[in-house]
């Protein structure tokens, strides 16, 4: 592969097209490994459970699901929705029990030689939130990874142009003691977000996170998680060009400028909340109120992507030598130029009245992205 920064930016269309999008026949392994522990998952994991288990649907998440997969990175999310978790909580207790019955019964299949498995431990043992491990299959020429997530089904059924009642979100609220511990919750909603927009946002989004892994791997120190960068550019996308064709150069450099205003940042979205029910419009106007840089998943308000500056400030210092490469230069030498995009979404003050009848001042957000919503859902009935 070419490096991206020695690429013109007349070329970074190409770039994309010939190293980062997936082709078929990787997308069609990695489709298959996804539908053997699917399979898994329905019609063996937890039928010799000591009490019954039942899996109303299993989601593909992760950049597979939201359609901005790398070329390469055959990986794979798998949120497992348990009806027998039945509030955050009972997930945020319970989960190491599911964790553990799936390894058992995936230590099994290897047992019988149906498929094999390498466990990796990235998360606390003594509350994992995650199950990862590489499955290795006869059928499959490379090997995947996967990560599997127990959660509770807090959605239920989601459908075209679904958004969550609001008590869905005051439940969140009041069980979650920690920023966007139970995100895995709204995969579908955060997927949803990103899914079906144009094709050449999504190619710019792979871009950025290809730059982003140029950088971490260059760094090896902690910096924003990814999702943080994905979410940065369709900001970038919606205020600067919001059209389904645009110069790739142009919002690639209208990202890294945002990065490295980092300190103004304040973005979010009123897609699937907002502002009209009292308790979750106090609770943004605190999240909205943080130390900058403020990135509000747009699936789940107690996720904050924008906290540990230190590490924003690693990137912006990345970003800052990079706009001085080729990529960021046209023909004749000169700059390319970056749409105009504010640090802070625009907003109005709005009045509400709070439970004691007080007058309450917040931000509302003056304009919503509406989206068509599609996305891939195995659904065990």
């Amino acid at each position: 592969m070419e490096e991206l920064r020695y690429i013109q930016a007349r070329n970074l269309d190409k770039f994309i097209e010939d190293y980062l999008l997936p082709d078929t026949p990787f997308r069609l392994q990695v489709k298959k490994a996804i539908n053997t522990i699917c399979s898994f998952l329905k019609e063996r994991c937890f039928q010799y459970a000591s009490h019954p288990v039942r899996v109303p649907k299993v989601v593909k998440g992760g950049s597979s699901g939201k359609g901005t997969a790398l070329k390469g990175r055959s990986d794979a999310d798998l949120v497992v929705f348990l009806s027998n978790l039945t509030s955050f909580q009972d997930q945020l207790e319970h989960r190491k029990v599911f964790i553990e019955e799936i390894r058992k019964q995936l230590e099994a299949c290897k047992r019988e030689e149906k498929f094999d498995v390498k466990f990796e431990v990235r998360s606390p043992l003594e509350n994992p939130r995650v199950l990862s491990f590489t499955l290795i299959a006869p059928d499959l020429d490379e090997q995947v990874d996967f990560d599997i997530l127990p959660a509770f089904d807090a959605l239920g059924q989601v459908t075209k142009g679904y958004r969550p009642h609001p008590q869905i979100y005051v439940q969140l609220i009041s069980e979650c003691s920690q920023g966007g511990e139970f995100s895995t919750c709204f995969t579908e909603l955060q997927r949803a977000f990103l899914k079906q927009r144009p094709a050449k946002l999504k190619s710019l989004i792979r871009l950025v996170k290809h730059w982003y892994q140029e950088c971490k791997k260059q760094l090896n120190k902690s910096l924003p998680p990814q999702y943080a960068l994905e979410l940065l550019t369709v900001y970038a996308w919606e205020r600067g060009s919001n059209k389904p064709d645009f110069n790739t150069a142009q919002g690639f450099r209208t990202v890294l400028e945002l990065v490295l205003d980092y300190k103004q940042l304040c973005i979010y979205w009123t897609k699937y909340y907002d502002f009209e029910n009292p308790i979750i419009g106090e609770y943004l106007n605190r999240q909205l109120q943080k130390r900058r840089p403020v990135i509000l998943d747009p699936a789940d308000p107690t996720g904050n992507l924008g906290e540990h500056p230190e590490r924003w400030q690693r990137l912006a210092e990345e970003a800052l030598v990079w706009l001085s490469y080729p990529c960021f230069k046209n023909w004749d030498g000169s700059p390319v130029g970056s749409w105009n995009v504010p640090p802070e979404r625009n907003s109005l003050i709005w009045t509400f009245q709070d439970h004691a009848h007080s007058s309450r001042h917040i931000t509302l957000d003056t304009e919503a992205t509406a989206q068509a919503e599609e996305g891939w859902t195995c659904t065990i009935l």
